[in-house]
């Protein structure tokens, strides 16, 4: 279920309730006086699919975002949810997708610890090292934001994310490369370190397994980006981003040029095909999406 509200003078407000009431999917509409004088708050539910429709409607009348609020609400009592309450709200998508698409320090940061952790993990042929290091990494938001702005046809959007997720990986490979390249001159290395011997072995090359388990992470990805859950299946994305990382800030500290280029490729296969998966997804949502809606 979610819940709608706007703000703003007594008039024309009143009147915005009165159109949305007539919108199919939209019900207890309500207009509630509020502060200052002269000024209302209308409020109401919609369901899933007609979300859209009523921030079109809004729009048309023109309705300023900023005085819009949407939330989600919780019934309780075991009701089963319809398969309405599971339909794409692409507003959504897109607003989420718009804020993860930015950089951030605190993104940046979490990035490099994952880097960090994820070299001792190929250092010390550590499974556990390398499975945190993906728990940590937040790489899976830029990447699904990336699908939205394609598939909707926002240049501006997927070049922002594309940028935010190429810097992170970047700041995980550097600071791999950066503890390597000391943990080698240190001499602290285990003995006849090799990288063909790591938990990583033949990450410097892409494979049929490379293509295909990349493209169901961009599946679960984006369903997992749509429903709140990508705190916990990121860990899963990330087994095709920060292992391939790391592999290659590791080759690359210790001066294994050609395995570096092996990894890079690697890494770029697997973001093309989770933003391709993710985009596949989407798309089929999409047009479910419109054949509910078209079916009334």
């Amino acid at each position: 279920m979610i819940v709608f509200e706007l703000f703003g003078e007594t008039v024309p407000t009143t009147s915005t309730a009165e159109r949305l009431a007539e919108i199919d999917g939209v019900s207890r509409v309500r207009v509630v006086p509020g502060m200052p004088a002269g000024h209302s708050l209308v409020s109401g539910e919609v369901s899933h699919n007609a979300t859209d429709a009523l921030l079109a409607a809004l729009n048309s009348m023109g309705v300023a975002r900023e005085d819009i609020r949407l939330t989600r609400g919780e019934e309780l009592g075991g009701g089963v949810p319809g398969a309405e309450d599971t339909s794409l709200i692409w507003a959504d998508v897109v607003g989420l997708a718009g804020s993860n698409a930015r950089i951030f320090g605190r993104y940046l940061a979490f990035m490099a610890v994952a880097g960090v952790i994820a070299c001792y993990g190929v250092v010390g042929a550590s499974p556990i090292l390398i499975v945190g290091a993906m728990a940590v990494s937040p790489d899976l938001l830029p990447i699904i934001a990336t699908a939205v702005g394609v598939i909707g046809r926002s240049l501006r959007l997927s070049a922002r994310a594309l940028l935010t997720l190429t810097a992170g990986l970047g700041t995980a490979a550097l600071f791999a490369a950066i503890f390597a390249f000391i943990q080698n001159e240190l001499a602290l290395l285990p003995s006849r370190f090799n990288l063909d011997d790591t938990v990583l072995h033949g990450l410097d090359h892409v494979n049929d397994e490379t293509i295909a388990v990349a493209l169901a992470a961009g599946v679960a990805g984006m369903l997992a980006f749509e429903t709140r859950a990508s705190s916990g299946v990121g860990v899963a994305i990330s087994v095709t981003t920060i292992p391939a990382a790391a592999y290659l800030g590791v080759a690359a500290g210790l001066g294994e040029a050609d395995k570096a280029l092996g990894a890079l490729g690697v890494l770029a296969v697997n973001v093309a095909m989770i933003v391709l998966g993710a985009c596949i997804t989407l798309i089929s949502q999409r047009a479910v999406a419109q054949r509910r809606e078209a079916r009334g």
